[in-house]
Order: structure tokens, then C-alpha cells, then sequence
């Protein structure tokens, strides 16, 4: 069985069990890892289905080269910019399952707001969406809306960053990036394209597209309508209240964020806290209720509570409902 082939299989399947184990080995042996001693399998799970089950592009973790970014995994200490509209998590999934990500630049002022904590933003949510059974296998995909880039925000984009940038969007964060779309693209922007590209990987550069400033034309190409917000020639919720749905939803998930920054490697834990926090956990856009579906209590035990963090939502308008991953 390929790698794509076991990414479908569930958390608890045993042919799972063989490279659970040989990573599990593998991170207790690195010289790097010393200080961990437990690695629980929803977290080996998740990065090796981010490298289709290759142990050893498993292994890298960017998390022990940027402790500068997530020590501290706290949504109210960078309140002040997600209140600005600057960063969502788009309530629909893409044609191919993937999750869709918005970062509106021009909303960050590089004056207020450090590079680093811009990018511990990104951080959080990752976190956040790794969680979700269905990103592991599906990936995600990002939409970089550059419109109001300036020279601040050039100069905030260092070579170090732009390595740790590009460390991200490749080998070192269980994610798969499955596409990243450029709009709004100014002149002088490019140098910064430009550092940051070499660091890239050749699979990564393939999958960028840049728009300019007629992304209408172009951007529903690769999104279905429903899942772009008004602003971008779509069909779904306008951007500012897509912002503030996922504001409030890492808000509502400070304590699971600071539990995943002091213990990394221990799922367990991270699920007890979202299962306590499932019922008040909603997405409040348009007059949307979330309905959240929990299995039997009875069926909550050991290692399946990870299954938990998964969890569907059906949301509910004007009658009409739909389940979202």
C-alpha cells in the first residue's frame, strides 16, 4: 500500500501500526528530541500523513528551529491585528477537499505588528487545522491578497525569515500546500518573491500562481464559487465576517493552543481540551448556527478521543443544512 493509500486509512487501521512505530523509534533516537520522551500516535500520525508515510521526511520538525514564533501560541497576544481583518479560514472547503486560507497584507501595519507575530498567526491556525483528519490528507491552500504592500512590510521580510517562511511551506509543518495564490501583486514585492523562492522546493514552485490585479478573472479557476467570499468574486460570506469567525474560533481555542505550545507531541491532552470546549465551539457568520455531532460518550476511550478534534459541523441557514468537515 502507497503512501496516498494509507493517508485514507483510519487513525486506529494496524497496517497504520508498522510506520507509527519506526517513527516513533526514529524521534525517541534523535539527539534533537532528547527532552521529549512520548510521542503519542494522533501525533505521529498527523506528520506522517503530511509525507504520505515517509519516516524519514517525518522526522524534520520546524517547531525546535523557531522557538522565537511558537513559544507562545496565545490568539490575544496578537488580538490587536486579527481584529483587523487581516486572516480567515474560509468556512468551505475547496472542490478537492482542501482548506482555504486568506491573508489580506494590507491589514497588517508593520509598525504595530512584528513579522514574527505576524507569522505566529499562521502558526496558530496551523495548529488548529492539523487537527482535522481531513487537512491531513487534503492539504490546504492559501490566497496571499498583497493589495497595500509597502516598503515596511519589505523590510520586515528578512533572509532568516524568509528561510523559516519557506521551511514552513515545505518539509517542516504537517501540512501539505496544495496551491498558493498571489493578488494585488505590487512592483516591489517581487525582490521579496525573490528571496524567498531559492528556499522553495520545485513541487512548491509549481503550485504558485500569481493573479495581479484581475484576479476576478483568473481565481475562480481554481475556486468554485460558494467557497470565495463576495470580495473575491464569490458566493460565500463576505470576507470581514470570515475574518471574524475565525478570530472568534482561535479565541475560543486559546487554552488548546497554550496546552499544544508546552506539550507538542501529546494529542491526548490537546483532545481532552477540545472535547471540553466542543459545545461552545461556533461559527457565528451571517446568522449561521453551528450544530456540532458528538458520538456516544460511551465510545470516547484511549487513543480514539483524538477522533474528537475532527469533529463535523452542519451548518444551519434559513432552513437549509450542510455538513463541513
Amino acid at each position: 500500500m502507497n503512501g496516498p493509500q494509507l493517508s485514507e486509512l483510519p487513525d486506529d487501521s494496524e497496517q497504520l501500526e508498522p510506520h507509527v512505530s519506526s517513527l516513533r523509534r526514529s524521534a525517541l533516537q534523535a539527539s534533537e528530541l532528547s527532552a521529549v520522551r512520548a510521542f503519542s500516535d494522533g501525533f505521529l500520525i498527523k506528520f506522517l500523513r503530511a509525507r504520505d508515510f515517509d519516516v524519514e521526511l517525518s522526522l524534520k520538525r520546524w517547531r525546535r528551529e523557531s522557538p522565537e514564533i511558537s513559544t507562545c501560541l496565545s490568539p490575544t497576544s496578537v488580538l490587536g491585528l486579527l481584529n483587523t481583518s487581516y486572516h480567515a479560514v474560509l468556512p468551505q472547503r475547496d472542490h478537492t477537499g482542501s482548506r482555504v486560507l486568506i491573508y489580506r497584507i494590507g491589514q497588517w501595519n508593520p509598525k504595530d505588528w512584528s513579522a514574527f507575530q505576524v507569522f505566529r498567526v499562521s502558526l496558530m491556525t496551523s495548529e488548529i487545522i492539523t487537527m482535522e483528519t481531513e487537512t491531513q490528507r487534503r492539504g490546504l491552500k492559501v490566497i496571499f491578497d498583497l493589495q497595500g504592500w509597502s516598503l515596511g512590510h519589505a523590510l520586515q521580510i528578512t533572509p532568516s525569515l524568509a528561510r523559516k517562511i519557506s521551511s514552513v511551506l515545505s518539509d517542516s509543518f504537517p501540512l501539505k500546500v496544495r496551491g498558493i495564490h498571489l493578488l494585488n501583486e505590487p512592483m516591489f514585492f517581487r525582490p521579496v518573491f525573490a528571496m524567498i523562492r531559492p528556499f522553495l522546493p520545485e513541487k512548491i514552485k509549481q503550485r504558485i500562481h500569481i493573479h495581479g490585479a484581475d484576479y476576478l478573472d483568473t481565481l475562480s479557476d481554481f475556486f468554485s464559487l460558494p467557497v470565495l467570499p463576495l470580495e473575491y468574486g464569490g458566493e460565500g460570506p463576505g470576507i470581514e465576517d470570515a475574518c471574524q469567525d475565525w478570530t472568534n474560533h482561535l479565541l475560543q481555542s486559546e487554552k488548546l493552543l497554550q496546552q499544544i505550545a508546552a506539550h507538542p507531541t501529546d494529542l491526548k491532552s490537546k483532545a481532552k481540551l477540545v472535547l471540553h470546549r466542543m459545545n461552545a465551539m461556533y461559527w457565528k457568520d451571517c446568522g449561521i448556527e453551528t450544530v456540532v455531532k458528538l458520538p456516544p460518550m460511551s465510545a470516547i476511550t484511549g487513543e480514539k478521543i483524538f477522533h474528537l478534534a475532527t469533529f463535523k459541523r452542519t451548518r444551519v441557514r434559513a432552513g437549509q443544512s450542510h455538513t463541513v468537515e
